[in-house]
């Protein structure tokens, strides 16, 4: 579950997603959650007698509900991304409730990885300082800590202390919160779980509040720097113009994708373009645009 449930992201992560579904506007748009249930459930094939990749229902609700709930109890269905609904007829993953155990360590594991490496990679990337983050709660004391036990180490070392600390923090917190929720609300089966009215896998609400901070700084520092903005344009605008060449010339797409995109009408050839396109790599999708649109190359 932790490898599969962003499987659906497609080149570019959250940029590319945007793109995609700026795209998808007039053809249902394009969800990565709703992606990631159509690679497992219909675009894999690898059984002569049905599409998709035969796993459980555990599984499958839980690839997509891993960040809770997909609606509220009284939603209609209609409020769901397409994906969602036509699979809904074959099988219902009871969207208003939360997913199991495994689904929710999944997905606040992630946010672990994210979060913490997120520091890691912007203070290589020249993005912000160590000294930068010193005022940041629990993240300073961290690297504090560290400069103070290593007074001689270079920053790139304090760095990958620190965040190894961080981890080992942020799972202590985890493992304590969960254990005090599992206490409280005395669960007897996956079924209870999935019926709570909040996870029951949480961060505790000091931590939860702590970690806003290191969000909003590295929403600051990071995500909205203007090399990560150009970065970020500069992707979307390669997916617009892959997604603008396929739509309008389909003999251009590989000859698997070409056979089905001819005996299509245009919503469903859009949707045959979004599911090439969502399944590159940013090499890949890099490749694929210098390929189409740079007369340097011929292939």
């Amino acid at each position: 579950m932790a490898l599969a449930h962003d499987i659906g992201h497609p080149p570019f992560g959250h940029a590319g997603e945007d793109q995609l579904d700026e795209c998808m506007a007039d053809y249902q748009g394009f969800d990565h959650n709703a992606q990631t249930l159509r690679v497992v459930t219909k675009l894999e094939v690898r059984y002569p007698n049905f599409e998709g990749l035969n796993l459980t229902w555990e599984l499958l609700e839980g690839l997509v509900k891993h960040n809770g709930p997909m609606v509220t109890r009284d939603a209609p269905m209609e409020s769901l991304p397409a994906a969602f609904r036509q699979y809904a007829n074959f099988m219902d993953l009871e969207p208003h409730q939360f997913a199991g155990p495994e689904a929710q360590v999944a997905a606040l594991s992630d946010d672990i990885a994210y979060n913490n490496h997120d520091i890691d990679d912007g203070i290589a990337a020249g993005l912000f300082t160590v000294d930068d983050l010193m005022d940041l709660p629990i993240v300073g004391d961290v690297f504090r800590s560290v400069k103070l036990e290593y007074p001689h180490l270079k920053d790139r070392m304090v760095s990958y202390e620190a965040v190894r600390r961080l981890i080992g923090l942020w799972i202590n917190d985890l493992t304590s919160e969960t254990e005090r929720r599992i206490k409280e609300y005395a669960p007897k089966s996956a079924a209870d779980v999935r019926a709570m009215d909040v996870p029951l896998v949480a961060f505790s609400e000091e931590l939860e509040s702590r970690q806003r901070a290191l969000r909003a700084f590295l929403h600051e520092r990071m995500y909205k720097h203007y090399t990560v903005n150009r970065m970020r344009s500069k992707a979307k605008r390669m997916l617009a113009e892959l997604f603008d060449i396929f739509l309008k010339e389909p003999d251009t797409l590989p000859s698997l994708w070409r056979l089905d995109a001819a005996q299509a009408d245009e919503a469903r050839r859009a949707r045959i373009v979004c599911d090439y396109i969502a399944g590159m790599t940013d090499t890949y999708a890099i490749e694929e645009h210098r390929r189409l649109y740079h007369p340097d190359v011929l292939r």
